[in-house]
């Protein structure tokens, strides 16, 4: 097991902003309102050749108005259960709290190496000032400021040489990474603590709870992969705060690296432009796609057709590429939720899948043969050779002897016929002519 640095401290004190430094990255939202992070943020970090995992936490704090504070400080908990050293972060501008008592007792019933850390040291004034923190009954504190990055390297010194091991091992190294996206408030971090089977993620009935894209490692059931649940999207013209503008961007971000993602639509609204909009998205970037309509407990009034006709309708809004898994789930209920990973699997197998250039050519050609492309100007096509190309997602290049003639409805045409063919459920395929 990896050593693990947990960073824990009261809202607004600066530890996303040393999160963020220690992964070289801006990988946690920063912002100057308190209350920022709320679930458990992890990244990778590394020190004079040690490399290790941080976790970046929500801000504990207690007797507030935050509908999230109970929630924040079980995640709070759940980080240093989980950690093998914590930075107890501190801010200098504030002084010692009340709050801050509190985090350090229960700090010190963890039995775990505590690092108290005094935030915004900017000046000899500021050190001077620092000094008030001895009355917690510590021996040693580091002053530092996590914007510019003055005084991390000692903090680091003694962090990484009390490391009980450098071995590091990266959970996620290698693994299919699937990502559920959709419009806020459609159950993502419902969904993701169902098929975790713990409270990974906090969920409330507020639109915009998860405001992180925040991956956990699932590993159940003969499957092993990176889920990855992200902030609700909402279309552009709706979103006004600079917190949910970059929760969108994560959101993006992370939908651009994942492997298969799962588009999550609530039954009760229906889909909706902006489901069509994440929908483009992850076909632009040629994803495996998925799509899961959930509360699918709360439609009364269920009749034979019923998801026959929420499905026609989808398809018709989806254009041409309809090949794609549509599923029926409750997350709250679990109803069909394993169901839901057995197809993002298939689809990530279908993505991955290559076939053998002499099986394509042994399939492909004679149904070329059988139906040629349609002559233009009186000279005809003929199409010679095809080959799957070595990318990351299927693309199959058609070489032949006049590729500026064939048009875009046998281009589908030949879409069609791989998928009839080889599958690729759910995966978007690229069809290029070239001449040969």
């Amino acid at each position: 097991m990896s050593n693990i640095v947990a960073i824990v401290g009261r809202p607004n004190v600066g530890k996303s902003t040393l999160f963020n430094r220690l992964l070289e990255r801006r990988e946690a939202i920063v912002d100057s309102t308190a209350g920022v992070t709320r679930d458990r943020h992890y990244g990778k970090s590394d020190w004079n050749g040690v490399d290790f995992t941080v976790i970046d936490t929500g801000g504990y704090d207690v007797g507030t108005d935050d509908i999230f504070e109970q929630e924040i400080r079980k995640q709070v908990q759940l980080a240093v259960d989980e950690a093998t050293s914590i930075i107890f972060m501190m801010n200098v501008e504030e002084g010692l709290t009340d709050t801050d008592y509190e985090i350090h007792e229960l700090l010190r019933r963890s039995n775990k190496p505590v690092y108290i850390v005094i935030n915004k040291v900017d000046s000899a004034k500021e050190e001077v000032a620092a000094t008030e923190f001895y009355q917690l009954g510590i021996e040693k504190y580091y002053t530092l400021s996590s914007a510019t990055g003055s005084g991390t390297g000692e903090l680091l010194d003694d962090i990484v040489k009390d490391f009980p091991t450098t071995d590091y091992q990266d959970p996620f190294e290698g693994l299919p990474k699937i990502t559920i996206a959709g419009r806020p408030n459609v159950g993502k971090s419902t969904l993701t603590n169902a098929l975790l089977d713990v409270e990974r993620n906090i969920v409330t009935d507020v639109a915009g709870t998860t405001r992180d894209s925040i991956q956990t490692l699932y590993n159940k059931f003969g499957h092993e992969f990176v889920l990855v649940d992200t902030a609700g999207m909402r279309r552009k013209a709706k979103v006004s705060e600079d917190l949910e503008f970059y929760s969108v961007m994560r959101s993006i971000r992370s939908i651009e690296y994942s492997d298969v993602v799962i588009i999550m639509v609530d039954a009760t609204q229906g889909w909706e432009s902006q489901d069509m909009n994440i929908f483009g998205l992850a076909q632009k970037n040629r994803k495996g796609i998925v799509i899961l309509v959930n509360k699918w407990d709360l439609i009364e009034d269920k009749k034979t057709n019923t998801i026959r006709d929420f499905e026609k309708v989808i398809k018709d809004k989806i254009g041409q590429f309809q090949d794609i898994p549509i599923l029926f789930v409750s997350a709250l209920t679990k109803q069909r939720i394993l169901k839901a990973v057995e197809v993002a699997m298939e689809v990530y197998e279908d993505r991955k899948k290559k076939i053998k250039t002499s099986k394509l050519n042994e399939v492909m050609l004679p149904i070329f043969e059988q139906t040629p492309p349609p002559a233009n100007k009186g000279k005809y096509i003929k199409i010679k050779y095809c080959v799957q190309l070595p990318t990351p997602s299927p693309q199959f290049v058609f070489f032949c002897n006049l590729p500026q003639y064939v048009k875009e409805p046998y281009k589908r045409f030949t879409e069609n016929q791989l998928r009839k063919e080889f599958g690729f459920t759910g995966v978007p395929i690229e069809v290029y002519f070239r001449q040969k």
